[in-house]
């Protein structure tokens, strides 16, 4: 399996991640990994149910629910070549091809949160190399990802480079620890309060330190620098993986030089949060 063969891309507001994945199984034993329930519950984020037609109902069942979590729709059912389904708001096909004496998977998940791309091409990563397994025949036993894998795709998708329109800059990064944890790093342990002095750890290079003007801890907090600028830290709901920060910078007077620094800064906080989630 080779991850850095995978592809996001972007057309009309909808994102399509592409994974492909060569496994030593014809057509018609991968068909059935991947539509049968008992299969499909030894390497699929959830149980699932399935009405196996176009138009059939997908149930994805958790722990702990009664009856299915979210429900679906079968678009295509076309054995042993496509299956595709609706999953919420996402849409996933896994096309079977023959190669050989095997075949050639590829999934192709289309969704809207571009800046989830990371968090779901590292899941469906260890979901694919459990498929593996499952049709080797050999027990499941995949090593969690403790966020390496996270991080190297978003490097690889190029998702925490900053968004320039005039003369603001905006970055949305996903992060691996949740909001609160994100926050105690940033201020050091430390309360915040309005009129106090912006903490280090919320600034960035060769960027001077202002005073607070807005803060909700853990989830928002924001700033004016002497030179005008105003910088906002919001962490959200992510992907599962941790918080969701969006940092955006107003006015700013070089909004390239703003962005490569504020890069930099977004990055260390990221690697330290790599650093502790892999602790």
């Amino acid at each position: 399996m080779n991850p850095e063969a995978d592809t996001l891309t972007t057309a009309d507001g909808r994102n399509a991640l592409v994974m492909r994945r060569r496994l030593a199984h014809p057509p018609a034993a991968v068909w059935a990994a991947v539509t049968e329930p008992k299969q499909l519950a030894q390497w699929f984020p959830s149980e699932v149910s399935v009405e196996l037609k176009p138009g059939g109902t997908v149930g994805f069942h958790f722990p702990g629910e009664d009856g299915p979590g979210m429900t679906g729709r079968v678009t295509d059912a076309d054995e042993p070549h496509v299956f595709a389904f609706t999953w919420g708001e996402d849409h996933l096909r896994w096309e079977i091809t023959p190669e050989g004496e095997g075949s050639l998977l590829t999934l192709t998940h289309t969704f809207g949160d571009r800046f989830g791309g990371a968090s779901f091409a590292s899941g469906w990563h260890l979901c694919l190399t459990a498929l593996g397994q499952v049709l080797d025949g050999v027990p499941v036993d995949v090593e969690p990802d403790r966020g390496e894998l996270h991080e190297a795709y978003l490097e690889q998708f190029d998702l925490g480079r900053g968004e320039i329109d005039g003369t603001t800059v905006r970055f949305e990064r996903q992060l691996l620890r949740p909001a609160d944890g994100v926050w105690s790093e940033l201020a050091g342990g430390a309360p915040v309060s309005e009129g106090s002095a912006v903490p280090q750890g919320f600034t960035a290079p060769a960027y001077e330190q202002g005073h607070v003007t807005e803060v909700r801890e853990p989830e928002v907090l924001s700033y004016r620098t002497p030179s005008g600028e105003l910088v906002r830290w919001k962490f959200g709901a992510g992907t599962g993986h941790g918080a969701r920060l969006v940092l955006t910078v107003d006015g700013s007077g070089d909004p390239r030089h703003a962005r490569d620094a504020w890069h930099e800064r977004i990055e260390r906080l990221a690697a330290r949060m790599l650093d502790i989630a892999a602790s």
